[in-house]
């Protein structure tokens, strides 16, 4: 059996590489799958990466996670200091840490280099026992959202679509939607870091953009022309904010045509997918098992 390698590639201008959790005994799928972190953060020992990569492989699903070039830390201290009592390191040690790792660049670097990784999933899937036509593609929170926003490429390219979407607490709109009365009730008692406030995630999108224009939706995707883009699965956190961004985006998906299954993990916070042996993660892990296992395959034409 072939071990989990990294493959470099290129995209956007900027070097970067995916980890490949090659199945253990192929079922002919594979998927493309992005860590969050508010674009600023995140990488691919982070369980939201490895831990995926690894479970979905023992499922049979080739999975190419990928480490994406992340965004400048100019919204690091939107997050807000700390809570006392929590093993969570402060602005100052999460910038030294993060300034090791290597360039950074807004928008759209990371979404074009998901449309690479995707493309060269397609042309190396039978590599790995995979089928071209069944190549997914999906992510947690700000994977989520660069998930959607390639396939939204890909869509327009039109080329080779995703079998299918699957987004994990995604945050898709920029503003987000406000949330209701049994959302904010549900927030109540929980770190302020993990309330996500307006202004907060307002700070992250804001720095992500770059004061770049966003016309098509490729940035965010919420509240544009989503006609034509594949199956999607939704699972929200029941008590996090980017829920209500996750609910529009599977009604805006409705209504342009396209299949969605919309799941909420009741009583979760955001990032349970960090979360080893969580019972949301777990029923997570095996949703997305099946539901990549069992798309329809696409047509595939030839990469550009």
């Amino acid at each position: 059996m072939t071990e989990i390698h990294d493959v470099a590639l290129a995209g956007g201008g900027f070097d970067f590489r995916v980890r490949v959790y090659p199945a253990a005994e192929p079922n002919g799928s594979l998927l493309v799958w992005l860590h969050g972190g508010a674009f600023m953060f995140g990488d691919l020992e982070m369980p939201e990466a490895d831990q995926v990569g690894r479970r979905l492989s023992d499922s049979g699903i080739t999975v190419v996670s990928v480490d994406y070039t992340l965004a400048p830390l100019d919204a690091l201290e939107s997050l807000g200091p700390p809570e006392p009592g929590l093993d969570i390191p402060s602005p100052a040690e999460i910038r030294t840490t993060a300034e090791a790792a290597g360039p950074r660049a807004r928008f759209p670097v990371a979404s074009l280099q998901i449309v690479a990784a995707f493309d060269w999933a397609v042309a190396n899937a039978g590599e790995y026992g995979a089928d071209p036509g069944l190549v997914s593609l999906g992510g947690a929170s700000a994977g989520g959202n660069l998930a959607t926003g390639a396939a939204m490429r890909l869509r327009d390219r039109a080329t080779s679509l995703p079998a299918l979407l699957a987004l994990v607490y995604p945050v898709l709109h920029s503003p987000l939607p406000a949330a209701g009365a049994e959302l904010e009730s549900l927030l109540e008692g929980l770190p302020p870091f993990l309330t996500f406030p307006p202004e907060s995630t307002q700070a992250i999108n804001a720095n992500y953009l770059g004061g770049a224009t966003d016309d098509e939706g490729y940035a965010f995707p919420g509240g544009h022309d989503l006609a034509g883009l594949p199956s999607t699965l939704i699972v929200n956190a029941d008590r996090d904010r980017l829920r209500a961004s996750g609910e529009a985006f599977a009604a805006e998906l409705a209504l342009a045509g396209s299949d969605v299954r919309l799941v909420r993990e009741r009583g979760a916070v955001h990032g349970f997918l960090n979360e080893v042996g969580d019972a949301a993660a777990e029923r997570t892990l095996g949703l997305l098992a099946g539901a990549i296992t069992h798309a329809r395959p696409v047509a595939v034409a030839r990469a550009v």
